[in-house]
């Protein structure tokens, strides 16, 4: 039997690790599917989806989980009607989906695709939101991701992207104010 795990993952972390090996407990093998993929360099998605595939493969390491993981992406299509049979058609076969996502559960549901609500593991702590706002603050994010992973983010520099990318460019002076509105 093979499941589909589906997650934006920006960044991977600890609360996604152990989903995934409590998946691994009930399916053979797990498609990992990377939403958003056409989404990077923004606060909410600061990472490419090849990043986001390699955080994932870097902490799957190299033990039995990763031989029954398949980690595929997906870009959106903004219509919710039609994203069940999008995906279908763009990754491999599968038997249930794992979520707790109510817009993803509903879909699928509609689709007649069997739902599984796996535990989530201490929810405030480990959310992207949450290590995202950690990474801007400077905070002890490294603790709340697989060492490879926090590694990885460290080598492509995504601490200072991340705090990039979510900088404003906005400026309060009289002359931007104009210069602004004559560009509208």
């Amino acid at each position: 039997m093979r499941g589909l795990y589906i997650g934006r993952f920006q960044p991977y972390h600890l609360g996604h690790q152990a989903v995934l090996e409590e998946i691994a407990r009930e399916v053979d093998e797990i498609v990992i599917v990377i939403g958003s993929a056409q989404e990077s360099h923004g606060p909410e998605n600061p990472f490419t989806s090849g990043e986001r595939m390699e955080m994932i493969y870097a902490a799957l390491g190299k033990g039995e989980l990763r031989k029954r993981c398949i980690v595929t992406t997906l870009q959106d299509i903004n219509r919710n009607s039609l994203w069940v049979s999008h995906l279908q058609s763009m990754v491999p076969c599968f038997d249930l989906v794992y979520s707790n996502n109510p817009l993803v559960i509903r879909l699928f549901s509609e689709a007649g695709v069997e739902v599984k609500k796996p535990p989530l593991y201490q929810r405030d702590v480990y959310s992207g939101s949450a290590i995202r706002a950690l990474m801007r603050e400077r905070g002890d994010w490294e603790r709340l991701v697989p060492p490879a992973v926090a590694g990885f983010i460290q080598e492509i520099n995504g601490v200072e992207r991340l705090c990039q990318v979510s900088k404003s460019d906005s400026v309060h002076s009289a002359d931007s104010a104009m210069h602004n509105s004559s560009m509208i």
